[in-house]
């Protein structure tokens, strides 16, 4: 189960934000590979604006294990 300091970390303070990565830690995160756990804690590190113009806006990420994690989140939006 994941814990209370990623939980935490979760809880960017824009509620669209919030929504998304909860879901993906209570819906997901548990199940994960121990990399996709690992790419989510370093998904979590990033600056709130580059964070959000990955999930919710048109920001293209790079790295690829970030970019396969990204849409992984952004297709819960719909559950």
């Amino acid at each position: 189960m994941a814990d209370g300091y990623i939980r935490w970390q979760c809880r960017r303070g824009m509620r669209e934000l919030d929504e998304l990565l909860v879901r993906y830690l209570e819906n997901v995160f548990d199940r994960a590979p121990d990399s996709e756990k690992t790419t989510f804690r370093e998904l979590l590190e990033l600056p709130d604006p580059e964070l959000i113009g990955y999930l919710l806006g048109s920001q293209v990420v790079e790295d690829r294990k970030l970019y396969d994690l990204v849409n992984k989140i952004k297709q819960l939006q719909s559950y």
